[in-house]
């Protein structure tokens, strides 16, 4: 059974939420998979920090669920001056939770910020191109790149901006202060986050006034709390019990779990190994097996379908564990490790895959070490540059829609989460980021994908659809981009 866009159920198992826990019809209680690590919106690529801070703070521009970008904080598009400067407008009479004014300062000292090589961000993969930032006025500010870059706006939509007196107060970890619809309560550490309803949003009331976002990282437990009448929405809903909750959504996705190779380190410096580490694979199997249909193998590359520069002239990975188990044991690799760095729970089926991996390349004649670290941890091993994983799984998303976000995190050396040294491919990357032309740019992410793809650099797996468990009392459509805007849910009589 596979979903184009929403997949609405009915009732299951004959239960009824008519009695619950929640003491206001107003009040909404959301599990996620993880806990944040901080809340710091700058520091860390952690996806439990975003669906916290994605109500807590804004952008200069957003997207609308169907992916249409447009003004956010900012008061309309951007005007390009010069290649490589681009001018906003920012709305009047915006503050922030802390009652600061909303103004090119806050941009600049957010920019600032973030680009600082000191701070080291890990969201880098979305900001390498920006070089600075100033303010005309109190309402305009110029955003400066390395070269020109069409994707500038874009990135825009996921820069989080903090009040200026804000950016060096170690509090900003712990203590979020934005712009947004929601205001930060508290954090009880190991168990929910607590948010409330800012009276002041500048962009009106919205239905739900009080959220709880609790950790919950075990799926059965998800489950368990939603048929229970405790919980609203649940993310990454087992595919298996779509048929079993009170409603199911489904969207698809901008998600691919992917394995990043060493390819400098270890037998993954083997490139006869690499490319038996993608013959080994079955991504039918994984997609209809563990996901249920819902999800297809991915085609040869990190970049995802919905994105600009999508390959699709590149080949699937054919599934041959004969020619695996051959390569391995001509490259006289038998018997030797690989380490298998991953997550449990933080993404859909992510230590089932995490074992159907090992499954595989355990036939080709290696051995297989699976290694499962705490969130914090996976994430500072992920984004180490100095020992290298020899393979690690992630669940990478382009919100960008575009393949700079990919190829920057994944493909580029010495940026993001990469695990290769290959200079000339970073150079090319460089190139394709600063390219207007379309057409060229184009041409370039083919080049770089069939590049990458030769030489088996990553092991891409599937593209998945979100799939969310819903409460009878919550009207909510799931966006592409698998962003939780509390603002854009509805509870019954509201």
């Amino acid at each position: 059974m596979k979903l184009n866009r929403f997949l609405l159920g009915a009732v299951g198992m004959g239960l009824l939420l008519a009695s619950t826990s929640f003491s206001n019809a107003q009040d909404i209680t959301i599990a996620l998979s993880a806990e944040p690590s901080t809340l710091d919106p700058q520091a860390r690529e952690d996806g439990a920090e975003r669906a916290v801070s994605d109500n807590i703070y804004e952008t200069l521009m957003q997207r609308l669920p169907d992916g249409e970008l447009v003004p956010g904080l900012a008061a309309e598009l951007p005007v390009q001056i010069d290649p490589t400067t681009w001018e906003f407008k920012l709305r009047d009479g915006i503050t922030f939770h802390n009652g600061e004014a909303f103004n090119a300062h806050a941009v600049v000292a957010s920019i600032q910020r973030v680009i600082d090589p000191a701070f080291n961000s890990e969201q880098l993969a979305y900001f390498g191109t920006i070089s600075g930032a100033q303010a005309v006025d109190d309402l305009t500010v110029r955003i400066t790149t390395t070269g020109p870059d069409p994707m500038l706006p874009s990135r825009m939509y996921w820069m989080k901006m903090l009040p200026a007196s804000y950016v060096t107060d170690p509090a900003v970890a712990e203590v979020p202060v934005g712009t947004g619809p929601y205001k930060f309560v508290s954090w009880q550490r190991g168990s929910e986050i607590q948010l409330e309803a800012n009276a002041d949003y500048w962009g009106g009331k919205v239905c739900v006034q009080n959220a709880t976002m609790r950790f919950v990282g075990e799926p059965g437990t998800r489950l368990s709390g939603l048929l229970a009448g405790e919980l609203d929405l649940i993310v990454n809903l087992l595919p298996e019990f779509v048929s079993s909750v009170p409603k199911a959504v489904a969207v698809e996705g901008l998600e691919t779990p992917v394995i990043i190779l060493a390819t400098d380190t270890g037998v993954t410096a083997i490139p006869e190994v690499r490319r038996a580490l993608n013959l080994a694979i079955d991504r039918e199997a994984i997609a209809e097996s563990i996901f249920g249909g819902y999800a297809d193998p991915a085609q040869g590359q990190l970049v995802n379908p919905a994105a600009f520069g999508f390959n699709k002239d590149l080949p699937f990975y054919e599934y041959d564990p004969e020619a695996a188990r051959k390569l391995v044991e001509d490259a006289g690799a038998t018997g030797k490790t690989i380490t298998l760095l991953g997550q449990s729970g933080r993404w859909l089926k992510d230590r089932e895959m995490l074992e159907a991996v090992a499954a595989y390349w355990g036939e080709t004649g290696l051995t297989v070490n699976v290694e499962i670290e705490e969130w914090g941890q996976f994430l500072s091993r992920l984004f180490s540059k100095d020992v290298r994983p020899d393979s690690v799984l992630v669940v990478n998303s382009n919100e960008l829609l575009d393949a700079s976000r990919e190829t920057t995190f994944a493909y580029q050396a010495g940026s993001g989460a990469a695990s290769n040294s290959d200079a000339e491919l970073a150079a090319w990357i460089n190139e394709a980021v600063a390219e207007i032309d379309p057409e060229q740019r184009a041409a370039l992410y083919a080049k770089i994908t069939a590049y990458a793809n030769e030489r088996d650099y990553l092991v891409p797996l599937v593209n998945i659809e979100d799939i969310y468990g819903l409460s009878e009392r919550l009207d909510w459509n799931p966006r592409r981009d698998a962003k939780l805007m509390i603002r854009e849910m509805k509870l019954s009589g509201c």
